[in-house]
């Protein structure tokens, strides 16, 4: 081996693919380069040391394998569920241990969290929420366990440290929530959900989303991390601990209020306000406050641009449905797509692409109803295979 000198502190083997996937999934080849290298570079151990300390503590969550790495991952995940066994218990299905490991790897794992005080530059890639947002089941992870709910969920946290879950067809049942480390709620395509944290802050979250909250709120501020996805939120207020709601690219503080964040990999960020007051800041600018029915879109260089909206507009999904008032069919279908992980084609037709909608669509379980009402409402008809919708003109 040949050794290199591109790592000198252990942040830089925090930015080093092949350490990376090493620690999420070492082998024989991997086992024994790394090995070969620190052999030659003994000096180095204890950086290795602290960077592996790192990420058990701190969790994963930005893209630094490439897609064969992570199909590979992947595969090694679903051949390592396969062999554990399930366990259904009212309605919700629990994984053994080495499966919940497996589970919070795709989602939290591949690759770092850095939080916005650790002064650290990496790769800035998008977002892997991983397989689990293409599954059927809602699944929130705590204290080593991934628990799999086949219906819509409302989580409620309480001071104890449990969670009451009720689903969609009313079933309650209580579960242990960690205490010492960050849960997650990750809600798939195709389903919402609700969370009502221990301060009695409510939060809806959105198909495709992921939130990483504590069970409890020690300190003097309140915070949760949207990973990815969609939430609305209403808080508590509470003038002696303020809330904060962070982001990749930028932190949401909460003067007592109601509004919606955007944070959908790919696509633009933003904020829209309800009600109240809230200020957005960017890693190192100043804060920008927003009034009710204003629209902040996060820009490149850590800018925001603001404009008047209707915010109910942005807000009906949590009530089951999206309003639509001449909006181009294009970004109608684009929302569509984004709830139930789909994708359109319109081929080369211009006149279907100036089509607008108005009116309401119900976000049903089923598919076809939804876009039957968008052939409604739109003149158009479709045709469906797997995951692809080809849209075509009514004819006359």
């Amino acid at each position: 081996m040949k050794t290199d000198n591109r790592y000198n502190v252990y942040t830089d083997f925090l930015k080093d693919r092949q350490f990376i996937q090493w620690q999420l999934m070492p082998d024989e080849k991997l086992n024994s380069y790394w090995e070969e290298y620190f052999k030659q570079r003994p000096e180095l151990v204890q950086e290795s040391e602290k960077a592996i300390c790192y990420l058990k503590k701190k969790g994963m969550t930005k893209n630094v394998l490439s897609e064969i790495e992570k199909t590979e991952i992947l595969e090694r995940i679903r051949k390592t569920l396969r062999k554990e066994k399930k366990i259904y218990r009212h309605g919700m299905l629990w994984y053994a241990s080495a499966s919940a490991a497996a589970i919070a790897l795709i989602i939290i794992g591949i690759s770092l969290f850095f939080p916005f005080s650790e002064q650290i530059s990496v790769p800035d890639k998008e977002l892997i929420v991983g397989e689990l947002l293409n599954n059927e089941d809602i699944q929130l992870i705590t204290t080593g366990e991934a628990i799999l709910f086949r219906n819509d969920v409302e989580v409620t946290l309480r001071e104890e440290g449990t969670a009451e879950i009720i689903q969609g067809n009313n079933e309650t049942s209580t579960i242990q929530i960690d205490l010492d480390k960050l849960n997650s709620l990750v809600v798939p395509y195709g389903k919402r959900s609700t969370l009502t944290l221990v301060d009695g802050s409510r939060v809806w979250l959105n198909s495709g989303s992921v939130l990483e909250f504590p069970a409890q709120f020690n300190g003097k501020k309140r915070e949760i991390r949207l990973i990815s996805g969609e939430m609305y939120i209403e808080v508590t207020h509470d003038k002696e601990k303020p809330f904060y709601v962070q982001t990749d690219n930028f932190n949401v503080k909460v003067y007592g209020t109601k509004f919606n964040i955007f944070n959908y990999s790919g696509l633009p960020q933003s904020v829209v306000l309800v009600e109240g007051s809230v200020s957005l800041q960017s890693k190192g600018d100043k804060e920008l406050f927003i009034t009710p029915n204003e629209k902040a879109v996060y820009c490149e260089g850590g800018i925001f641009e603001t404009q008047k909206v209707d915010a109910s507009q942005f807000i009906s999904w949590k009530e089951g449905y999206l309003s639509f008032d001449k909006t181009p069919i294009t970004e109608v279908l684009q929302q569509i797509g984004r709830y139930y992980n789909l994708s359109f084609d319109f081929g080369n037709n211009t006149n279907l692409q100036k089509r607008t909608c108005t009116g309401k669509i119900h976000l049903s379980d089923n598919l076809d109803n939804v876009m039957t009402t968008i052939g409604l409402l739109s003149s158009t008809i479709y045709t469906r295979t797997e995951n692809e919708i080809f849209i075509t003109d009514e004819p006359f």
